[in-house]
């Protein structure tokens, strides 16, 4: 694993961690307002370890070509 997807999955399993503690002692308000970044970060971290290459990603030129998956589509 890069270096790179080892202090991504460090940061998640901190905020997880740390939204956890906070529940736990009873400031689940608190928590609340912190979901919709943590899952953001949860979809963005899941995203980043499962990508297999380049992706069709825009470029500074326009779209990129978009990979055989979604050329079949």
């Amino acid at each position: 694993m890069s270096r790179t997807k080892v202090v991504t999955v460090a940061v998640l399993v901190t905020v997880l961690a740390w939204s956890t503690v906070m529940i736990v002692l009873g400031h689940a308000a608190a928590a609340a307002v912190l979901l919709p970044s943590a899952g953001l970060l949860v979809q963005q971290t899941v995203q980043a370890l499962t990508a297999t290459g380049p992706s069709a990603r825009p470029t500074a030129n326009g779209p990129a070509e978009p990979d055989g998956q979604e050329a079949a589509r």
